[in-house]
């Protein structure tokens, strides 16, 4: 079952996942053709977690796992999902999405 943000239950439907996940790689070369092994793993990871699944935790599981395949589905997912408003949005996820720490230097 799913619980959605309004606390009303459903049934998973992987067809929903699937859908969200082919419009995020619709065009992405290599990246399309995987949909149904990426839906699969998915739901095989919920059905683990437990009987329920929050609406919240499956996006963010789409969004982890579209982040390391392609940034470019990760950034269309992304938009949709977190309800991007304008460019400034866009931006603010590259810069996330790029962001990479460096380790702190220690002196000796």
């Amino acid at each position: 079952m799913v619980v959605k943000r309004s606390g009303q239950r459903e049934p998973f439907d992987r067809a929903k996942l699937v859908a969200g996940l082919r419009a995020a790689t619709k065009n992405r070369v290599g990246v399309a053709d995987r949909v149904e092994g990426l839906a699969a793993e998915l739901e095989d990871s919920f059905r683990l977690s437990g009987p329920e699944v929050t609406s919240q935790a499956i996006g963010i599981a789409v969004l982890e796992r579209l982040r390391v395949v392609d940034e470019v589905a990760y950034l269309r997912f992304a938009s949709v999902y977190k309800g991007f408003e304008d460019v400034g949005d866009f931006e603010r996820e590259v810069g996330l999405l790029t962001k990479s720490t460096e380790p702190k230097r220690r002196d000796d």
